[in-house]
């Protein structure tokens, strides 16, 4: 019993030991995966997660461009350019929820996967970008702009890996981004990116009602 009781004491510090470097691995791990200035996951992390959500008909692929960034950070400089950059991601990780992923995949470019629980997709992608316009808590108010959007249905092309969904998202999104070269919405000195549908983009027609990209 002595010998035991002798054994486990001696057992016990490495144990201990093992314990605290499993946890601390553990710790640098999620560090890792995470984007050190967003806190979203990195684009490796995401493709993990994302590619997992996939497999659920009900999948929705997003992707999110900040629009004039370059502009806001020559203008007001990178303290608010990181600013902006933080508090979209904040509002696309609160927009997501628990049951959907967000992910910076550099520089101004975000991307998710959403869960279309109800079948009302475009409407979620609408208030999404409402939400990521609201100007930036406690910053100059004229450090404002959009978030053109991209999306697609992943069940609409079920031979699309994440990478290929991804680039028809991209697809849809870049005549949205195009669109707000030719849209004067917003009063002086306010940046606004008019978030406009692929045939609209294309066609260089003007709508008043913000319309987020979809793949077709």
């Amino acid at each position: 019993m002595n010998t035991f009781v002798t054994l486990l004491a001696a057992a016990a510090p490495v144990a201990s030991g093992w314990t605290a470097h499993v946890l601390w691995l553990g710790r640098r791990l999620n560090v890792a995966r995470r984007d050190p200035l967003t806190g979203l996951r990195t684009r490796e992390a995401f493709t993990r997660r994302a590619t997992a959500l996939l497999r659920d008909p009900r999948a929705i692929v997003v992707l999110a461009d900040v629009d004039r960034f370059k502009q806001i950070n020559d203008t007001f400089g990178h303290a608010s350019g990181d600013a902006l950059l933080k508090a979209t991601a904040d509002r696309l990780a609160h927009h997501v929820g628990r049951s959907g992923v967000a992910g910076r995949l550099g520089g101004d470019e975000f991307a998710a996967v959403l869960i279309d629980d109800h079948g009302t997709a475009a409407d979620m992608l609408a208030v999404l970008h409402g939400v990521l316009a609201r100007p930036v808590d406690g910053h100059d108010p004229a450090v404002h702009t959009t978030v053109s959007l991209g999306w697609t249905r992943a069940a609409d092309f079920p031979g699309d890996d994440l990478s290929g969904l991804l680039r028809r998202a991209d697809e849809a999104m870049y005549p949205a981004k195009q669109a707000h070269a030719g849209s004067r919405r917003a009063g002086l000195g306010r940046l606004f990116a008019t978030v406009a549908g692929r045939r609209a983009g294309r066609t260089g027609a003007r709508t008043e009602a913000p319309v987020v990209g979809v793949a077709a």
